[in-house]
């Protein structure tokens, strides 16, 4: 099956992990009342991170995945 060009995966593996950790993280902190409300940040880096594909690293041009 073929993605289009903004759905194209252009995270590596060792990124997704650290931004799915980091989502979850913040998300964790802001669910226990540890941080404020603006933890919830982290559902970003945790969706970008499931679907292998960051829309900023498509504007700037930068790809952490193996061609």
């Amino acid at each position: 099956h073929q993605q289009g060009v903004f759905m194209k995966c252009n995270i590596g593996h060792t990124d997704r992990v650290l931004r799915m950790t980091v989502g979850v993280t913040l998300m964790g902190l802001a669910g226990f009342g540890i941080t404020g409300p603006w933890a919830w940040i982290g559902v970003v880096p945790l969706l970008t991170g499931m679907i292998g594909n960051c829309p900023a690293y498509t504007l700037l041009g930068i790809n952490t995945a193996k061609k």
